[in-house]
């Protein structure tokens, strides 16, 4: 069974860094296209950034661009966000979400199969 383990989530003040890490077991990590989402209350489901399998090659959301960075250490099965100069509206659940081998649609939710259960960030200002 796959599973993902979020981390990291926390308090911070307008400005600050977080850093949000992602466990994955249960399928070849190397294989999946992963991809962090955020939703706030009362609104949808946002990709905030994905890096896929081939190459790593991230992409970012254009709310967050320049301010987070996702990488991934495929040696330890996990997949990391770096977030900085964050904001109040950064404020929401971030998920972790992973899908076998996915080139295309990659900010599409439905395109994952296996979601992380969350983990609050919470940006005050």
């Amino acid at each position: 069974q796959v599973q993902l383990v979020e981390s990291g989530g926390g308090v911070v003040q307008a400005g600050g860094s977080l850093r949000l890490s992602c466990s994955h077991s249960g399928r070849a990590f190397s294989t999946d296209t992963m991809g962090w989402f955020r939703q706030a209350p009362g609104k949808e489901r946002e990709c905030v950034a994905t890096i896929n399998w081939i190459g790593a090659i991230p992409e970012y959301g254009d709310s967050v661009k320049g301010r987070f960075t996702i990488s991934r250490d495929n040696a330890k099965s996990t997949v990391y966000l770096q977030m900085n100069s964050l904001k109040p509206e950064d404020t929401a659940v971030y998920y972790c979400a992973a899908s076998q081998r996915l080139v295309a649609a990659i900010f599409s939710p439905q395109a994952y199969d296996v979601w992380g259960q969350g983990t609050q960030v919470t940006v005050s200002s």
